[in-house]
């Protein structure tokens, strides 16, 4: 196990004194904690172990509608009809029916903060005329953002049984994010805590976010929670403090205690990435202004080059008594 340049395997291990559940037992299948700025790698473990994503996946999704929309292809305000296939979508849901209309914006809420698989097959069906289309729409993108290690079987992360399944790893999830958080828009979807989700006929729902970090992390501002009983808990997320802004992720932690531990541990071990994060960044500004100030300190010369002795150095040194 590596960890660089701040988390080693003992302060690993003394995470767990400080945890709400134990850590005895637990498992990830890799982290990792990025500048956003600039992509240098702050802190990481295994951060190229491959593992399934679960809803973090709907980060790509988010990414393909909200460039659709500033290509000018779509608005916010276009109404999505829902399709059979969309409504039949299990698993986290706004229980979407046949034939209904939301908007874009509506959808893209349902997305991000109910983690709703079938508002991500809606969306995904109205951007391509099929799911099909749109997942080899997703991995073209991840092409294209250097995510090598990553292959997309759904636009929600929703996969059964023998798959295919969504593979990524946190490196390659890292790169996603740090494409996400140059849009204000996706981190103004990402960071609402509740949204009312109007139905037809005057019905609702109360949407609040499953990120929890967004209130028990000063910063933080997104991005998406994953879970699934074959994925295991799954996190990207980020903060920005004082003009810096990290990117952390956490892939497939898994917890002999069960599902809400590891969960938990999750959210913690995210946390615990962004101050290693934010640590680092803090540490390496400081080792650059003591550098810069180092050479400021430092005696001045003209810059002339030294004069190489001539002939009448030699002849002065010849009658020199």
């Amino acid at each position: 196990m590596r960890l660089t340049p701040l988390l080693t395997l003992a302060a690993l291990a003394l995470w767990s004194h400080a945890a709400e559940y134990s850590r005895a037992g637990m498992r990830y299948d890799g982290v990792i904690c990025v500048d956003a700025a600039t992509g240098a790698v702050l802190a990481e473990d295994r951060p190229d172990g491959a593992g399934r994503p679960a809803s973090v996946t709907k980060l790509m999704t988010l990414l393909l509608v909200l460039e659709d929309v500033e290509a000018g292809t779509i608005t916010t305000t276009r109404g999505v009809k829902v399709t059979r296939e969309a409504a039949r979508t299990g698993g986290s849901q706004v229980w979407l029916a046949e034939g209904e209309t939301f908007t874009v914006d509506a959808l893209l809420h349902a997305l991000m903060l109910q983690s709703a698989n079938d508002a991500a097959v809606a969306l995904a069906i109205d951007r391509a005329g099929s799911t099909a289309a749109f997942v080899a729409r997703m991995n073209a993108r991840a092409g294209t953002l250097g995510m090598n290690a990553t292959r997309f079987a759904s636009p929600n992360g929703l996969t059964e049984g023998a798959g295919p399944h969504d593979r990524s790893t946190a490196r390659d999830l890292a790169l996603l994010c740090r494409e996400l958080v140059k849009k204000p828009a996706a981190l103004r979807y990402a960071s609402t805590r509740t949204y009312l989700f109007f139905r037809p006929g005057g019905r609702s729902i109360q949407l609040t976010n499953h990120n929890h970090l967004l209130s028990d992390y000063r910063g933080c501002d997104g991005l998406k929670t994953g879970y699934t009983s074959a994925s295991n808990a799954s996190i990207a997320t980020t903060a920005a403090r004082e003009g810096r802004r990290v990117i952390a992720v956490v892939l497939g932690c898994d917890s002999p205690a069960g599902a809400r531990p590891e969960q938990r541990i999750r959210d913690q071990l995210a946390g615990e990435l962004m101050d290693a994060g934010f640590a680092e960044l803090r540490a390496r500004a400081e080792a650059e202004a003591a550098k810069l100030k180092t050479v400021k300190a430092a005696p001045k010369t003209t810059g002339r080059p030294a004069r190489q002795p001539d002939f009448w150095d030699w002849l002065a040194d010849l009658f020199s008594f």
